[in-house]
């Protein structure tokens, strides 16, 4: 197996649910200091939909994600490793918080 940098937790989300998105990613980064990306509210990359990007430190994962599980209130989180290998880490290395979505696997390269 590769050696995981790091994860990216995706959170998801329709402009009606913006707020709600951002509430989620902003409370995460003051509690456990997590990196928070952009809010995109359009597909970007594989995503399907609009997305925040959370980066979650190895030393962070069993503590954050449980907390995104109780605290996603019915947001949809892909969850995924980072090895270096962009098709696999989005495809073998990952954890989905709520339904899975179909990715854009094309946009990997």
């Amino acid at each position: 197996m590769s050696t995981i940098e790091n994860y990216h937790a995706h959170v998801y989300y329709d402009l009606a649910d913006r707020e709600q998105a951002l509430k989620l990613c902003t409370d995460a980064g003051q509690a456990f200091g997590v990196k928070i990306g952009r809010m995109h509210d359009k597909p970007v990359g594989p995503h399907p939909r609009g997305s925040c990007q959370l980066t979650i430190g190895i030393e962070q994962f069993a503590t954050v994600i449980p907390w995104l599980i109780v605290n996603r209130r019915g947001l949809t989180i892909f969850t995924h490793a980072q090895t270096g290998n962009a098709l696999r880490d989005h495809t073998d290395h990952v954890v989905w918080l709520g339904p899975s979505e179909t990715l854009k696997l094309s946009a990997l390269g």
